[in-house]
């Protein structure tokens, strides 16, 4: 894994999100009040405006809602790894939740580790968790290769 591929940078409202991967636990942020989701983290439900949170533990499964494949001119670090996919992942028990990964062949894979032509939007997928440095990322496996 390059030292120069851009990490996270968590902030107050998104820390526990970072804590739970650090456990390799994806969990997302609810409203207490209405139970409904939301992702990105935040202070305020935007549904009922309750301050109230918890964060509850997702199954860790989802499907490929959207992917791209990005091409140079990338940064040096990301260059080098070209081609690899970028992807959205609807979660299967939150639907309206979606993250932002890499998928790959296993946890500490490099990128570029699943061939492009694998890929399809609506592909099955769980996660899987790998470290940057000081932070934990969710990173998604096909369920079947």
């Amino acid at each position: 894994m390059s030292p120069d591929l851009l990490r996270p940078v968590p902030d107050d409202d998104g820390a526990p999100f970072w804590e739970y991967a650090a456990r390799h636990e994806l969990r997302v942020q609810c409203c207490a009040a209405c139970g409904e989701p939301r992702f990105p983290p935040r202070p305020c439900c935007p549904h009922c405006g309750s301050f109230a949170a918890e964060w509850r533990r997702t199954s860790g499964r989802g499907r490929i809602w959207s992917y791209v494949v990005p091409h140079p001119p990338l940064l040096p670090a990301y260059a080098a790894l070209a081609p690899y996919n970028v992807a959205v992942v609807e979660l299967a028990d939150a639907p309206r939740i979606r993250l932002v990964g890499n998928v790959v062949a296993s946890p500490d894979a490099p990128l570029d580790s699943v061939p492009p032509s694998r890929l399809r939007i609506g592909a099955p997928v769980r996660v899987a968790f790998t470290r940057l440095g000081d932070v934990t990322v969710p990173r998604w496996l096909l369920e079947r290769p």
